[in-house]
């Protein structure tokens, strides 16, 4: 397996782990309280931080294991990573456009957060899932 495509898992592993904690964290908040008066900022500040944390880690300790690997990346690499990247960059423009349209309709900042955060989560993983099914199946091109 080539080290970018176990950069594409790391990154599937992560953000799932931490979008899932984040969920867990906000929802045995909530209790009979409504969403939006559930205090968010410092689960999702958290939960962010952690998951780019133990992403470097995790890319560091991959680096560590199979260093041979880890500083190669070849033209086919780029082509992956840049399709990955734009594939994922959907959801962040979505969510973007979404967020924009609830900050009009005076919706609450709850709502607005975790939709841009929801759509950072959904880039990421659509991002990763196409690099790695780039990395089994080859380019559509």
């Amino acid at each position: 397996m080539a080290f970018e495509e176990k950069r594409a898992w790391i990154m599937v592993v992560v953000t799932v782990g931490a979008y899932a904690a984040y969920l867990v964290i906000i929802l045995s908040r909530a209790g009979t309280t409504p969403l939006a008066e559930v205090p968010y900022v410092a689960a999702l500040l958290w939960t962010v931080g952690a998951s780019i944390t133990a992403s470097i880690v995790l890319n560091i300790v991959t680096a560590i294991v199979s260093p041979k690997d880890a500083d190669k990346k070849d033209q086919r690499d780029r082509e992956i990573s840049r399709f990955g990247d734009h594939i994922g960059q959907s959801f962040v423009i979505t969510g973007g456009v979404a967020a924009l349209g609830m900050s009009m309709a005076e919706l609450s900042y709850f709502w607005i957060a975790n939709t841009i955060y929801l759509a950072f989560v959904l880039s990421s993983l659509l991002g990763s899932a196409a690099k790695i099914v780039a990395y089994r199946r080859g380019l559509p091109w």
